[in-house]
């Protein structure tokens, strides 16, 4: 009888900056295939996005200046270039808001089930479509507007206000909260962890950057390891909260 037995590693889920960092990196190593394949459909689906910047400068349109041979031709040359920029606006814009918060959202909930030491269930990146859509977009354009309105009035309020929902996507997917629900418990989960998500927010931006800085290959793990590290300190918070408080016994 064979006696190995496969030793899992042991996650340390406390709500602080040590331990969720330290967590992410644990379930980075543990499920390192599939979630490099989860953020690679993200790169993919995200990339047209980023690539979409319409600058219609002078250059380019003396360029067009001589294929007409008069000022009307073009002038419809123009509005031709200009109606064809506001079609794939709006074609980004819906994409942006109809369809990437799916895959978002799915995509933190492997990570979840990654900390969990669930196996990863690919189909979350798509699961969202026929399951919880209205849910997942209403709640998305909610947060949204939430931080743009703190950010329109000082910038201070707007971090604060994410910092303090940064856990709606994954209680929208988690526990099927509506938009609203998943907002205002976001804001109580997060009572007295907003500098720990601050820190850890404003630290991801360096490790991306210096996996950025590592001829590009160093992104995809250090997007894994920040994805990690923020599903582990929700995991870690709700156990603390969900934690049944231990009443002393009478003397």
């Amino acid at each position: 009888m064979n006696a190995s037995v496969e030793k899992k590693r042991e996650y340390t889920l406390k709500p602080t900056f040590g331990d969720s960092y330290g967590t992410g990196w644990n379930v980075m190593l543990d499920n390192f295939l599939r979630l490099l394949l989860v953020v690679f459909v993200l790169a993919i689906l995200t990339g047209p996005m980023k690539g979409i910047n319409f600058n219609f400068d002078d250059h380019v349109f003396n360029k067009f200046s001589g294929w007409w041979d008069n000022d009307w031709q073009h002038m419809f040359g123009l509005a031709s270039l200009g109606a064809f920029a506001v079609f794939f606006g709006m074609i980004a814009l819906a994409y942006a808001f109809l369809a990437l918060p799916v895959v978002a959202y799915g995509s933190k909930m492997i990570f979840l089930q990654a900390v969990r030491k669930e196996k990863p269930d690919f189909e979350w990146l798509i699961k969202g479509f026929w399951t919880n859509y209205l849910s997942i977009i209403l709640a998305n354009l909610l947060v949204f507007g939430l931080v743009a309105v703190s950010m329109f009035a000082l910038i201070i309020p707007g971090i604060i206000v994410g910092c303090r929902l940064a856990f709606v996507s994954y209680l929208v997917m988690d526990k099927k909260l509506d938009p609203i629900e998943a907002v205002e418990s976001s804001w109580k989960l997060t009572r007295g962890h907003g500098w720990t998500i601050f820190l850890m927010g404003f630290v991801s931006f360096f490790i991306w950057v210096f996996g950025l800085a590592m001829l590009l290959v160093g992104v995809l793990p250090a997007t894994i390891w920040i994805k990690s590290s923020f599903a582990s300190l929700y995991q870690s918070v709700l156990l603390e909260k969900e934690k049944p408080v231990e009443v002393p016994a009478a003397a």
